[in-house]
């Protein structure tokens, strides 16, 4: 159980695979487990550095206020501990709001940078359903179940609901047995999420970046792609047709088609 001392907290992360070093950042709430289905295939070309983010999974769960910035200031002292150097860096949600202030911060680390159900500013709509999950949180007082019953309906069609409930009970399985935060600690990361404002460093992001979404999500709907793709030069955008907010888990074999074409033509 590899963990690393980095910026004044214990980094907890697990390694697979063989290759570039790929960093792989969690979304809100999660530890480094949430890539199952993609690290499974990544590994096969990538030396995958899987992280638990501050407040989360087996990480410091620090007092304090908790930033993007802050995550990414964390991801590169982790970069930094592990011996890691340069890496294709891979976030969702979340993961893509730290990814793309690790980026803009330091751009030496970053030799690609995957931005998945991401936004450049928290806006009026995110913010009400980020609240919203907190005070279900605080309400249940519990993060996991908060998870399944608040968060999940954001991440998946109401089609994946009616096909394929097993598949749904799957995944709250899976939640159920991994190490989730407690509530103080959901409320420091969630509250990074709506003071998330990346509008001004995303031009110093260098890295080839690709951007994508499900065309059905609500939360970080398209209506970011433009102001992402318009600010990071080069940009690729590319829409999940029957995706909401996790791709990852609703169409694994496209998603992890699309986006490994998309590491490896940036790799070597």
């Amino acid at each position: 159980m590899p963990t690393v001392q980095a910026n004044g907290i214990d980094i907890y992360y697990e390694v697979q695979g063989e290759g570039e070093p790929l960093v792989l950042i969690p979304y809100l709430a999660a530890d480094q487990a949430c890539y199952a289905f993609q690290v499974a295939e990544y590994a096969k070309h990538f030396t995958c550095y899987s992280v638990d983010l501050r407040g989360a999974g087996l990480s410091g769960k620090p007092e304090g206020t908790y930033t993007t910035e802050l995550f990414a200031d964390d991801v590169a002292g982790f970069m930094q501990a592990a011996g890691i150097g340069r890496a294709h860096v891979f976030g969702l949600s979340l993961g893509a709001a730290t990814g793309m202030w690790l980026a803009a911060k330091y751009p030496a680390l970053v030799k690609s940078l995957s931005l998945h159900s991401g936004w450049d500013r928290t806006d009026p709509y995110l913010r009400v359903v980020v609240e919203g999950w907190q005070i279900m949180a605080q309400g249940l007082g519990s993060v996991t179940d908060m998870v399944i019953r608040g968060i999940f309906p954001w991440c998946f069609t109401p089609e994946l609901y009616a096909a394929r409930p097993e598949y749904i009970d799957s995944l709250a399985d899976f939640v159920r047995g991994r190490p989730m935060p407690p509530v103080d600690a959901f409320l420091r990361q969630s509250g990074a999420v709506i003071a998330h404002d990346a509008q001004a460093v995303l031009g110093s992001v260098q890295a080839p970046t690709q951007i994508t979404f499900g065309r059905h999500d609500a939360v970080t709907s398209t209506r970011f792609a433009g102001p992402l793709s318009g600010a990071i030069a080069g940009s690729e955008v590319v829409v999940f047709e029957d995706c909401s907010h996790a791709p990852i888990y609703e169409n694994v074999e496209e998603f992890n088609q699309r986006t490994l074409a998309f590491l490896q033509s940036h790799s070597g």
